[in-house]
């Protein structure tokens, strides 16, 4: 996969792309990241990538043409460009999987008030909202949905079906995981999970991940976020 992220702050991806599982995605092969500055393509000297709205109002909007010379330039057939804004469509684990077979993602993380509706009506193929909050730009909403999808390439975190292990793989939350002592402060491990037995076993986490989220997100149980495994 090619993921390629156009923002005005391509320095705030490098410690997050060249860190534990984004480094050895990349350095097996699996996944090949490219950071752009939206400023290098634009057409003044000052590198003005925003102006006021038209209207009147606060804030500043992001200019149409550096957006759209920069998705131009790498866009293919096989391209698929997402716009990280509050009002996308909310993130789910299943839209993590949907992504996770492309072959080619482009990230346009925009800042200020936002960006020129022409942008959208042209060049955009969808947009992501991860939580109905708003953050200061595009670029930590598009980590953790490059985060989110990385982690379901195959071979990327090696053990076959770690991923479909993982809570909203299915709704419901992950059971509660134990390592060694097993004993720690008066504190056991459950009984089922030392016994050796992996029926018990399997059993055990099946009931702690239904009374886990019935008591954390019953949301998940029935209705819409049941079907999408929503973990926005």
């Amino acid at each position: 996969m090619q993921i390629d992220v156009i923002t005005i702050f391509p320095e705030m991806l490098d410690g997050f792309l060249s860190r534990s599982m984004m480094r050895r995605a990349a350095k097996a092969g699996h996944v090949t990241f490219n950071c752009i500055n939206l400023r290098d393509f634009a057409e003044d000297k000052h590198r003005t990538t925003d102006d006021r709205p038209f209207g009147g109002g606060p804030g500043m909007v992001m200019k149409p043409e550096p957006i759209f010379k920069a998705v131009e330039s790498i866009r293919t057939e096989k391209s698929r460009v997402i716009l990280m804004c509050p009002q996308g469509r909310p993130f789910t684990q299943r839209r993590a999987q949907e992504l996770s077979s492309e072959e080619h993602l482009i990230f346009v993380c925009g800042h200020y008030e936002g960006v020129d509706e022409r942008i959208r009506e042209a060049i955009i193929d969808e947009e992501i909202s991860i939580g109905d909050y708003v953050l200061t730009n595009g670029v930590l909403p598009a980590a953790v949905v490059i985060d989110a999808v990385v982690r379901l390439i195959p071979g990327v975190l090696g053990g076959e079906g770690a991923a479909e292990q993982e809570s909203f793989s299915e709704p419901l939350l992950e059971y509660p995981q134990y390592t060694r002592p097993p004993e720690f402060r008066s504190m056991n491990v459950p009984e089922e999970l030392i016994s050796g037995d992996h029926a018990a076993i399997a059993k055990w986490r099946r009931r702690q991940a239904e009374k886990r989220t019935a008591e954390r997100r019953p949301d998940l149980l029935s209705g819409p976020s049941a079907e999408n495994g929503d973990g926005a």
